[in-house]
């Protein structure tokens, strides 16, 4: 059976480090997999106005909608972002700020980071991983952090070994995880009121 997995990075130049790194941790997962996969990537500077016009009137364009789409379908996500300041970008944030409720529910994602140097690595642990646990994912216990150093020494670094471990731990989450089961904030909050004004149940009257 085919998975597909949705690829965000935000990266904001061309070439981009943090593509570069999305592009390896989809490899790795690629041959980590025994199923068949699809890899649906998503770069985010390609979307920066729609995201900002979302942000401001609170409608995507048709545009910016395919790619809601193309995540909220994925059986898991790959999320790549640039570190500035210690956290990630504010076109990242935006995105997922934008991203309809409920879209990652349930949702294994894998993240990863890139930046100048080592000073960045915990954005991992106190940006990326506390927004998607909020977002009710399922967070990949191993992430990535790449320095512009680790690029330069890929095997002999050791950032080869950290995105093979990742991709390992992400593709066995992502089969042990059975089907998901996409959720509707509108009709989980229609479906609690309707239980509400029910009331509890009541026991039938004898005969």
């Amino acid at each position: 059976m085919t998975k597909t997995i949705a690829v965000v990075s935000g990266g904001l130049r061309e070439p981009s480090s943090t593509r570069l790194l999305a592009d390896r941790l989809a490899a790795a997962v690629d041959a980590d997999l025994d199923d068949e996969v699809k890899f649906e990537f998503v770069d985010l500077r390609k979307y920066g106005r729609a995201i900002m016009d979302a942000m401001l009137t609170g409608f995507p364009s048709t545009e910016l909608q395919e790619v809601f789409d193309t995540v909220a379908n994925a059986d898991g996500l790959i999320a790549v972002t640039p570190a500035f300041n210690a956290s990630f970008s504010g076109l990242f944030k935006m995105f997922f700020d934008v991203l309809p409720e409920e879209s990652l529910a349930d949702m294994p994602v894998l993240i990863a980071a890139t930046g100048g140097s080592d000073r960045h690595s915990l954005v991992l642990e106190h940006a990326l991983r506390p927004m998607f646990s909020y977002l009710h994912a399922i967070i990949a216990p191993t992430g990535v952090y790449a320095a512009t150093d680790d690029f330069g020494a890929y095997e002999a670094g050791g950032l080869k070994a950290r995105i093979d471990k990742a991709a390992a731990d992400f593709t066995r989450m992502l089969t042990s995880c059975g089907k998901r089961r996409k959720r509707d904030a509108f009709t989980d909050d229609l479906d609690a009121m309707t239980r509400l004004l029910n009331g509890p149940a009541r026991d039938k009257p004898r005969k």
